[in-house]
């Protein structure tokens, strides 16, 4: 019986080359020059900090215009709420990876009201669907990629 598996991941490999471009581009931007910035990457985490708030924020844009040319999807960012003290700005960015017990009941409810003839079910931090024909399992997927979901997915574990 054919099936695939929607998961919600995150190269961690790509996210590593993200963050190298990002300290480059902040080196040779002259509006860092002599500026005491910081960028910390651990697996789930990058920490952003610099003197100002708005230094910031712009080494946030430019995280996401280097994830977006890594082909990383900016809704897997998730920014926390901005630290700011006298001396430094803090911002921790949390990286999404899998999928959480609402967003998996969503995505069973979206395949169920499509009245496909598959079925879905949460395993873990993924969703397993499976189905008959390969057209039914490839016609979820055309609807998943086109829902407004509120983290990026991939399709994994094609099965025919």
């Amino acid at each position: 019986m054919p099936s695939f598996d929607i998961v919600s991941e995150v190269d961690q490999h790509e996210m590593q080359n993200v963050v190298d471009q990002l300290k480059r581009e902040l080196d040779n931007r002259f509006d860092f020059k002599g500026v005491d910035f910081e960028v910390l990457y651990q697996t789930d985490v990058i920490d952003l900090s610099a003197p100002e708030a708005f230094q910031v924020n712009q080494m946030l844009d430019i995280l996401r215009d280097k994830a977006v040319r890594r082909n990383i999807d900016t809704k897997s960012f998730d920014p926390q709420e901005l630290d700011k003290n006298l001396a430094k700005a803090k911002l921790p960015v949390r990286i999404r990876q899998g999928i959480s017990k609402e967003d998996a009941k969503d995505i069973v409810k979206r395949i169920k009201a499509s009245k496909a003839k598959v079925q879905a079910s949460i395993q873990g931090d993924q969703v397993r669907v499976t189905g008959k024909k390969r057209d039914d399992l490839q016609a979820v997927m055309a609807l998943l990629r086109e829902a407004d979901l509120s983290m990026p997915i991939q399709f994994d574990n094609f099965r025919d």
